[in-house]
């Protein structure tokens, strides 16, 4: 069979391991184990071009620039499949399989960006496993021997045909409870991992005998779909056709095609603290820190702090972690009850509930540092050849400091260089843009003064040609 294309499917609120992950930015953009995001881990996983072809990120536009910085930063080209609604993950891999279908893949590989793998050589051997199947005209799924009775997992339940350690699907499981998640251990049922690997063909077919609605708004969307480049996007109307329901229900559960790999690789679906407390390398007292923490008579505990120092004093069992702006301390049986907390947050208008102090755009980021009546500072960067909008403001006046890179300032119609250490005063109602022609990243602190520091005073300019320098 030819190259696997791999399809990265990026969504969801971030909810259960806020604050770390947030709807603005979710927990697979965030760096949970090391350095790297489980989005950035994903895209490493599958960068073997005697297998993988280039990844295809299915996502909305909200998290696009994320997702196109975080490709920049490991060094992998991406294409860029863009919903203009949230349908839930059947739409989703049915229109990537359209996609697929349309520049002529023969296989697809449906990957979660939010997932634990370690092991990259033995998931490549699991795929390339799951590619023999697939090549006879099967539907792969990847199940994960348990290691205890879990009951958030679904599970598999494996068939007697085989071909080598693939074995035919005999059923998929809801979430069990306790008693029946431990029958499951003793009978050899697998966790469903929720990742898939299918011809594209094969996959909307069967999609279109269970679920026509959602076939056929997934492939009108991509016959009727826009290109900027490597962005694809979806036509939205075709799109919005399609019935809001997970792939398991339109698909996965109903056909007779769909085989099962029992995985060689470690995973987890890093769901919840809990999971970051199972995974972690724990102390003498079964306690996992991240960061600047200090614990004493703490036993059982996950704690974590991405900003202040965090001391922890005779207590077990907790979830305790610390941002700049959001405090999480929670008991581990009540951590299922953490979505319904975020949820009320939001309802009542707290920014830190959906908002990570980082916010990604287009050109870069943006973190707020402090605020107070009459002014409001920023940490800003921007990426090599992006700019900042030329724009002006009534109400307030913004004083820029480069830090780090060389920006090229447009100001009142003239143009210079910024560099690092240098500073500049724009006044209200200057036009003013920034531009990085370096080949580094552009950083500087913004602090806006003023009376009225709202986001909407805000007038943009169409870019004009700038004064000779004085």
């Amino acid at each position: 069979m030819s190259i696997v294309i791999p399809v990265v499917l990026v969504g969801g609120s971030g909810k259960r391991l806020w604050p770390l992950s947030r709807e603005s930015m979710p927990k697979q953009f965030v760096p949970l184990l090391g350095k790297l995001s489980t989005f950035q881990q994903t895209l490493m996983r599958v960068a073997d071009d005697t297998l993988f072809g280039r990844p295809v990120i299915a996502t909305n536009d909200s998290y696009r620039f994320t997702a196109e910085q975080q490709a920049r930063e490991v060094g992998i080209e991406i294409d860029l499949l863009i919903e203009p609604a949230r349908r839930d993950s059947g739409p989703a891999i049915g229109a990537a399989a359209a996609y697929a279908k349309s520049i002529g893949a023969e296989a697809v590989l449906a990957l979660a960006s939010d997932h634990l793998v370690v092991g990259e050589e033995a998931f490549r051997a699991d795929c390339r496993a799951g590619v023999g199947v697939v090549s006879q005209g099967g539907i792969v799924t990847f199940g994960i021997p348990p290691t205890e009775p879990k009951t958030d997992y679904g599970y598999i339940r494996g068939g007697a045909e085989r071909i080598g350690k693939v074995c035919k699907v005999a059923a998929f499981v809801e979430k069990p409870d306790a008693q029946t998640a431990l029958r499951y251990l003793s009978e050899g049922l697998l966790w469903n991992s929720g990742n898939f690997l299918f011809p594209p063909a094969l996959l909307l077919s069967e999609m279109a005998r269970f679920e026509p609605a959602m076939a056929a708004a997934a492939e009108e969307a991509v016959a009727k779909a826009t290109k900027q480049g490597s962005t694809v996007f979806l036509d939205a109307t075709a799109f919005a056709k399609a019935p809001a329901k997970s792939i398991d229900y339109a698909v996965m559960e109903r056909t007779d095609k769909c085989w099962v790999v029992p995985a060689t690789f470690r995973w987890s679906d890093l769901g919840t603290w809990g999971a970051m407390l199972d995974i972690g390398e724990a102390d003498s007292a079964g306690n996992v820190t991240e960061g600047p923490v200090e614990l004493d008579e703490v036993r059982n505990s996950y704690v974590r702090s991405d900003g202040p120092l965090t001391a922890v004093i005779g207590v077990e069992n907790l979830v305790v972690v610390a941002m700049a702006d959001a405090v999480l301390v929670g008991h581990h049986d009540d951590l299922p009850r953490l979505k319904d907390v975020v949820q009320r947050m939001s309802d009542s208008n707290h920014k830190a509930a959906t908002e990570h102090p980082r916010i990604h755009r287009s050109w870069g980021s943006a973190e707020e540092i402090s605020r107070g009546a009459y002014f409001r500072a920023k940490y800003l960067t921007i990426t090599p050849g992006e700019r900042l909008a030329l724009q002006s403001h009534r109400r307030r006046d913004k004083h820029w400091l480069v830090v780090n890179g060389i920006g090229e300032l447009l100001l009142d119609g003239r143009r210079r260089t910024l560099a690092a250490n240098e500073s500049v005063l724009i006044s209200r109602n200057s036009p003013h843009g920034l531009r990085n022609p370096g080949p580094a990243v552009l950083e500087f602190i913004e602090v806006q003064t003023g009376e009225h520091l709202d986001e909407e005073d805000f007038v943009r300019y169409e870019e004009a040609p700038a004064a000779s320098d004085p």
